[in-house]
């Protein structure tokens, strides 16, 4: 008689993430635990710092959230607890992320986990071009113990194999997916999201999403925004911005609308959750960035059908193909963002044109199904 074949038990994969909160790179780990197929993964996630509601976004009940909290327990505390929860876990793999995610390494090595791999995602805020000695030798000395590098942008892959030293076999450039289904072109624009007032029946709005840190250089957009208004008497009364997202600088940014006499046409509202609502809302997608890695939000406006102008920096021009499917410039040019702003206000013929362009690039070329299976073939080729 034949034996029955017991299928392999699922393998647990260990994410190491700074915070669990909103963001971009928060939101691709929740995507891809919630898609991976369970029958051959589990999760369990050790939070450097600390987590939000933002854990409840994972659909799975099976996976665990360690806090950390490193900024009040200390490094070596931390690795520490790295170490115990390898013993403890026994994970398959270690999937740690950015500068943070970095001490993880040791602790799992020594712990005996075989397979790590490593994610850089973009670039830390103090940090923006990735030039700073320190990190950049702590990325060095680390690397030995990285089985498998995971790069979100061919600019973060050059890094890691010019300034760092890793070779490109190395290495895995990996796209963010986007929920083409969640993010679509509205049907008609949801105009309840909005404050009481703020729109009149012919507004065009601009808007942008993210945090509101120097690195996101959201007073660029304003600038451009008052520069506009300022030269384009026929725009003045149709032209609305609305900058969502929370951080330091939000309050700097209310007294900048102010200054520039601009603050009746823009909206601060600060963070939101119903985000497709407010993409819908949009006519224009701006991000200004000083450097990015690979943007969800642009991902998010392009999946909406949105005409996207972006600064020409990091993995924007890889996602968009400039004067098809949306527009660069060179950050922190206000002149040359302005002008863009106003030659799309002015046409909704051509904002139809490229938002439709725009959204078959992201369902072609970004969707989450290829993200999750490209994240699966690097997990299954390690030992």
């Amino acid at each position: 008689m034949l034996g029955l074949v017991t299928a392999p038990a699922p393998r647990l994969v260990l994410h190491v993430i700074h915070h669990l909160v909103t963001g971009g790179m928060e939101n691709g780990l929740v995507n891809l635990i919630n898609l991976l197929p369970p029958q051959h993964y589990r999760h369990a996630i050790a939070c450097i710092e600390d987590f939000s509601e933002f854990r409840n976004r994972i659909q799975r009940p099976d996976v665990e959230v360690f806090p950390l909290h490193r900024s009040n327990a200390g490094v070596w505390s931390v690795r520490k607890q790295l170490f115990d929860l390898c013993r403890r876990l026994r994970p398959s793999i270690v999937h740690s992320r950015n500068q943070s995610g970095l001490d993880a390494l040791l602790p799992a090595r020594l712990a005996g986990v075989r397979n790590i791999v490593h994610g850089e995602h973009g670039w830390d805020v103090d940090n923006i071009r990735g030039e700073n000695w320190r990190p950049l030798w702590n990325r060095r000395l680390h690397s030995p113990l990285v089985s498998r590098y995971i790069t979100v942008s061919l600019d973060i892959k050059n890094h890691l194999i010019n300034r760092v030293g890793i070779a490109p076999t190395r290495i895995s450039q990996i796209y963010n997916g986007v929920d083409t289904e969640r993010y679509s072109p509205r049907q008609t624009r949801p105009d309840f999201v909005a404050p009481p007032g703020f729109l009149e029946p012919d507004s065009v709005v601009i808007g942008t999403i993210g945090r509101i840190q120097p690195v996101k250089a959201q007073a660029t957009l304003l600038n451009a925004f008052a520069d506009l208004l300022r030269n384009d008497s026929d725009l003045r009364a149709r032209l609305r911005l609305a900058i969502v997202g929370a951080g330091p600088l939000l309050e700097s940014l209310r007294e900048l609308a102010l200054t520039l006499g601009i603050s009746a046409q823009c909206w601060f509202p600060s963070a939101r959750s119903d985000i497709p609502q407010i993409l819908q809302l949009f006519d224009i997608f701006v991000l200004p960035s000083l450097n990015e890695g690979i943007s969800n939000t642009i991902l998010e406006a392009m999946a909406t059908g949105l005409p996207v102008i972006a600064s020409r920096v990091g993995g924007n021009v890889e996602l968009i193909d400039e004067a098809k499917s949306g527009e660069l410039f060179a950050p922190g040019d206000i002149h040359a963002l302005a002008a863009l702003l106003g030659r799309y206000a002015h046409s909704a013929e051509l904002r139809g044109n490229i938002g439709r362009a725009a959204r078959e690039r992201a369902v072609t070329h970004f969707s989450l199904p290829n993200m999750v299976a490209k994240y699966q073939s690097v997990y299954a080729g390690l030992a």
